[in-house]
């Protein structure tokens, strides 16, 4: 049996793990862009896969320029839902999240949903994402984000 302190421990965890992709999505919502690759550890990296290639970035400089230029044109909105998370340790963790994504260039129109593949690590900055892997799911509507 685990005592008070260890399960305390794991909320804590927990917490700061799922406040992850949450503040991701404020970030994209705000163009924040700083805050959204220091969400990443250092070296951490992010990969979308499509129907015929995945695209990795690597490390907070790539991360930045990357969703410097996938914020752009669609001006994304997303909306998490349903957040797992397994804790594997002291320092690391896995999880999963679903998205749905709108543009309001576009009039909040869908333009894809998917879900993200994330592995966190906990550094002395605290929780951050180490990798993070989005799988789009279902057809994008013409033009939409599931182009990649």
């Amino acid at each position: 049996m685990k005592s008070k302190d260890d399960l305390l421990n794991e909320l804590l965890d927990r917490e700061a793990i799922r406040e992850l992709p949450v503040r991701y999505c404020d970030c994209v919502w705000r163009g924040d862009l700083d805050g959204l690759v220091n969400l990443f550890a250092p070296n951490g990296e992010f990969t979308v896969k499509g129907r015929e290639r995945s695209v990795t970035q690597k490390g907070r400089p790539e991360l930045k320029k990357m969703y410097a230029e996938a914020l752009g044109d669609l001006s994304p909105r997303p909306f998490i839902h349903n957040h797992v998370v397994d804790l594997g340790g002291p320092n690391r963790a896995s999880g999963r999240c679903y998205v749905e994504l709108r543009s309001i260039a576009r009039n909040m129109d869908w333009i894809g949903s998917g879900f993200y593949e994330d592995e966190y690590e906990k550094t002395s900055e605290g929780w951050k994402f180490a990798s993070r892997t989005f799988t789009r799911v279902g057809p994008a509507p013409d033009g939409g984000a599931g182009r990649r």
